[in-house]
């Protein structure tokens, strides 16, 4: 039965051989649980739900596991690209992308087993600037890099909000209740007190919500129409705005609620959402308003709009640059590949490369995974 439910949970991300996988299967229970997995996918294209949808996800990232993976000798390959006069960095760059971050895992416990040194120390020691910052970003697992950017977002001078917002807002309930476990964990530290000591008003309040981790399941069928109407009334109806309405409503529902929520405005008001948002409200409450409607919609068009903006204009900004490839490398990068090239003139890739320079642009472009010009 285990051999069964392997080869069919395996298979289900290529879906010709999971409806084989289906016709075939002589275990009715499992049968029935992977027909349920289907018809929640055909609903959650964008956002499909937690169940088999990690394994979905993994497959519609950009980096995958290596075959033949040997983390004693890849260590052995890192220690000879540092050791002496002068660094191959290419060697590391080339080595460390085409690794998943589980793996990265195990070659940290191989190179300071082999040479009783900190892999990560020993990077930060070779390498230097925006290059040292992704490298050393991938060798974090995924929950300590969104934990870390977290606390250096609120500590120290000012609150860098943009990064609140990028990961609050995009991340799922699961995923929000093991940031702030995790962050306690490491810090000894309430992330909500510290969110809360260092940010007001509504948007204080909207992030507390998220905070939570309690979002509605499914979608509250009565109750659709009934917030489009009332999102109306808070905002466009209203002389001034009642904020909290937008915050109670937008922090709470579901997924998939809100995306009919946003069809039933649209019929009602005649414009978007998101216009709406942008006309009744400002500053880190908007940003972060607007981010958990997009996200709603489309998780992967958030962070392609993300991209794009990160780098669009005079400069860059790196540091987002870099936090959404480490972090989307292995969950949707390739959907937020796709829909960059919809909504913009140019691919993903080529804006990486006409923006960046050196081991650096090697590094995102490897991470990439491709062009789509």
């Amino acid at each position: 039965m285990y051999v069964c439910m392997y080869i069919c949970i395996h298979t289900y991300v290529f879906r010709h051989k999971l409806y084989w996988c289906i016709n075939q299967h002589k275990c009715p229970w499992l049968r029935a649980v992977l027909e349920k997995e289907i018809i929640c996918n055909r609903r959650h294209q964008n956002n499909p739900p937690l169940c088999i949808s990690s394994m979905l996800q993994a497959a519609r990232g950009t980096v995958k596991p290596s075959q033949n993976f040997n983390a004693t000798q890849d260590a052995e390959v890192l220690y000879k690209a540092m050791k002496g006069i002068g660094t191959d960095e290419d060697a590391i760059l080339q080595l460390l992308v085409a690794r998943s971050n589980a793996q990265r895992q195990q070659i940290k416990v191989a190179y300071k087993t082999q040479f009783g040194k900190d892999l990560v120390d020993t990077l930060k020691g070779e390498l230097g600037g925006k290059f040292e910052t992704l490298i050393v970003g991938l060798m974090a697992a995924p929950l300590a890099y969104d934990v870390s950017a977290l606390r250096n977002a609120i500590k120290g001078a000012g609150t860098d909000e943009k990064v609140l917002v990028e990961i609050l807002a995009s991340r799922t309930p699961q995923q929000v209740k093991e940031i702030v476990a995790a962050y306690r964990k490491e810090y000894d530290d309430d992330l909500e007190e510290d969110i809360s000591g260092d940010t007001s008003g509504h948007f204080k309040r909207l992030l507390v919500i998220l905070l939570q981790g309690n979002r509605q399941s499914g979608v509250q069928g009565g109750n659709v129409e009934a917030d489009a109407q009332v999102l109306f009334k808070a905002g466009e109806q209203k002389f001034g705005t009642d904020e909290q309405t937008f915050v109670t409503i937008l922090g709470n529902r579901s997924a998939e609620h809100l995306r009919k929520v946003f069809d039933a405005y649209m019929k009602l008001a005649g414009f978007e959402m998101e216009e709406s948002i942008k006309r009744e409200t400002s500053g880190g409450l908007r940003d972060l308003l607007l981010a958990v409607v997009k996200c709603a919609r489309s998780v992967p068009t958030y962070f392609a709009e993300t991209l794009y903006y990160a780098m669009k204009g005079a400069g860059t900004d790196d540091d987002t640059l870099i936090r959404v490839m480490v972090t989307r490398s292995e969950v949707d990068l390739f959907d937020v590949r796709t829909e960059f090239r919809k909504l913009f003139a140019c691919s993903l890739f080529s804006m990486i490369k006409g923006d960046t320079g050196g081991d650096y642009r090697k590094a995102l472009l490897l991470l990439c995974g491709g062009d789509d010009a």
